[in-house]
This record gives C-alpha cells, sequence and structure tokens, in this order.
C-alpha cells in the first residue's frame, strides 16, 4: 500500500474570486488618483491638505489592504481547500465484471414482467447493491456500443447509471452482439489472463443483426475473459410496441420479437461462462454470481481514497479577523488623537 498525502480544492470554481486581492487596490488607486485630479482645480494641494486637518491617506490604502486580503481568505475558504491520504495499490479479492446491456427497442417487449428493460434494470440494481470487492463497468448497446460507466469500485455512480440504462442511450438501433463485445473488451483495465478475473455479463434477447461473432469471441479467449450470457425474452415471442403502439415492419407485418439462444450459448459455452435464460421468478444474475463465486477468487488492485479534512474553518477564521480589524481602522483621524502621527509619515504633515 503507497500512501501519499494531498491538498486539493472541493470547489475550485470560487478560486477566481482571489483576483479581487490584486483588483480591489489597484480600482482603489485610480480612484484616489481620480480625487487626486478633482480636488487640484479648488487650489494648491499643499494649502488644501492644511484645511482638511482629519484626512489620513495611509489610513484608507490600509483598509483596502485589509479588505482585499479578507476577500482572498474569503474565496479560498470557499473553494474548500482539503487535506488527507490517497491509498494506492490496495489488493483485494474480487475480479472486473462488465455488464454488457442491450437497450435496442426490442428490448422493450412485455414478454418478461414489466418489460425486458425495466426488469434488466431492477436485477442489475440489485446486484450492484450486493458488490462488496468486485469492480463493475456497463457497456450499453444496440446497432452501436459506448461505455456507460468504465471500471469503478464506486457502487454508487454505478446505480445511478444503472437508472439511464433505455433505448435512447444509442440513436442507431438493431442488435450488434460483436460490436458491444469488442467494447467491453476494451473496457478491462486488468492485464491478467485469469478467467476468474475478468468477466462480461451480456443481457440481450440474442437477435443479432450481425452474426460475425467468431473473431471477437476469439479474442476473449486469447485475453482470457469470460462471457456469461443472460437471455432475456422467449424463443415463442411477442409482439413488439411502444409507448403502446404496435410496431410493424416495411410489408406491414406485425414484429415478433423472440429470444436468440443460440448465439449466447455458443458464446458463453466457446469462453468458459455459463448461458441462463431469464424468468419472471429468477433473472439470472444471481445464478451467474453463484457460479463466479465457486471459482478461485483473483486479487485485484484497486485504489482506495481515506476521507479529507476540511480546512476551511481557518481560512474563514482569518478573513473575519481582518474584516473586523479593518472595520476598526478609520478611515479618518480621530481627533482626540489627532496629535498623533501613528498612521502618519513626516513628509504628510508638510
Amino acid at each position: 500500500m503507497l500512501e501519499t498525502n494531498i491538498f486539493e480544492f472541493a470547489s475550485p470554481e470560487w478560486l477566481w474570486l482571489l483576483s479581487a486581492v490584486v483588483l480591489l487596490p489597484l480600482g482603489y488607486g485610480l480612484l484616489r488618483l481620480y480625487a487626486r485630479h478633482k480636488l487640484r482645480a479648488f487650489g494648491r494641494e499643499r494649502t488644501l491638505r492644511g484645511l482638511m486637518p482629519d484626512r489620513s491617506p495611509v489610513r484608507g490604502w490600509i483598509k483596502i489592504a485589509l479588505l482585499s486580503l479578507a476577500v482572498g481568505f474569503m474565496a479560498l475558504a470557499l473553494a474548500r481547500p482539503q487535506t488527507g491520504s490517497k491509498l494506492r495499490s490496495v489488493e483485494t479479492e474480487g475480479r472486473e465484471i462488465v455488464l454488457v446491456v442491450d437497450v435496442s427497442n426490442s428490448m422493450l417487449a412485455d414478454d418478461v414482467s414489466p418489460s425486458r428493460m425495466e426488469r434488466t434494470r431492477y436485477a442489475i440494481a440489485r446486484l450492484v447493491e450486493s458488490m462488496k470487492s468486485d469492480r463493475v463497468g456497463i457497456v450499453a448497446f444496440a446497432d452501436e456500443a459506448e461505455v456507460l460507466l468504465p471500471i469503478t469500485g464506486d457502487y454508487k455512480m454505478a446505480q445511478s447509471m444503472v437508472k439511464r440504462l433505455s433505448p435512447s442511450l444509442i440513436a442507431h438501433q438493431g442488435t450488434d452482439i460483436a460490436k458491444a463485445l469488442d467494447v467491453a473488451l476494451m473496457s478491462f483495465t486488468t492485464s491478467t489472463h485469469n478467467k476468474n478475473s475478468r468477466v462480461a455479463i451480456l443481457i440481450t434477447d440474442g437477435e443479432s443483426h450481425n452474426e460475425d461473432t467468431e473473431a471477437v469471441i476469439e479474442r476473449a479467449r486469447k485475453e482470457g475473459v469470460m462471457v456469461c450470457a443472460i437471455g432475456i425474452g422467449t424463443p415463442e415471442g411477442v409482439p413488439l410496441s411502444i409507448n403502446g403502439t404496435r410496431i410493424e415492419d416495411e410489408d406491414g407485418k406485425m414484429v415478433i420479437t423472440k429470444l436468440g439462444e443460440p448465439l449466447l450459448q455458443q458464446i458463453a459455452e466457446a469462453t468458459g461462462g455459463v448461458y441462463m435464460r431469464s424468468q419472471n421468478d429468477s433473472f439470472g444474475l444471481s445464478e451467474i454470481v453463484e457460479y463466479l463465486d465457486e471459482l478461485e477468487a483473483t486479487k485485484l488492485s484497486v485504489i482506495s481514497f481515506e476521507e479529507y479534512d476540511e480546512q476551511y474553518q481557518w481560512f474563514l477564521a482569518a478573513a473575519l479577523v481582518l474584516l473586523v480589524v479593518e472595520m476598526l481602522v478609520l478611515g479618518r483621524k480621530n481627533p482626540l488623537l489627532r496629535g498623533v502621527a501613528l498612521f502618519e509619515r513626516d513628509s504628510d504633515k508638510r
């Protein structure tokens, strides 16, 4: 385990306020120059000073300096400085699991209650809730495939991504399983070829419009990735409907979406995985996890972070002290202390 002390800002967007440390004195200086220029229109500067015995140019600069520093410390407090330790290379038993989820329109079919898509989201959410040391990633696919969640141990983020699973994620409809697996293989971060540590779980109705999967199956074998598959739907199929509207093909015939099991069975068998058909009483994910748990667990190197200690209170306290001092410093001399030149230079008296 490698421990590194770090310092960072939780809300760095507030740091732009630090510019006030320079801009406030600059603006004050320009105003002073303008006021001095206007004052000269009434007479000689030395004569006018005698008419304003309580005026104190130095006090004005002291006040603006205190105010500028207070704003600077306030900006640092708002940016929430934090200190802590970053723990790296923590070894734990577990595996990397990439969930390869079909989000094509056929997943809206209701031959699995309440629908294939809803059932899939619920089952994945339950799986993520039960995870402890495994790392998880999500690939969504239809005719195209994209990484929705890179491999991570952040289960809260995974739960958030699961809720987004829907056909609206992929613009081009269809079902290209080969492309989905190809993207999933690129998602793994470990370099081990132990099948126990890298698992892709393919969840689809199996109606692939691209049967060219031999190449990606061979690649999975070479890279030591086990592919388990869950077929969701029924071989008999049901009419496909979207938002209550039955979908018809170009010939006006009703589109029937069926579970295509042979391809899924072939992929799972070729890579050493298992195939499960989803049922209303059992989705199949828990059975796959039980199967994986029976295998020898492998070591994973994961990054872990300690909680950060907030440090903003020190900067906030400094800002408040400076503001109090700024208010206590009068802009003009106190008449009772007129004879005391605490903030005056000899040149200012002349």
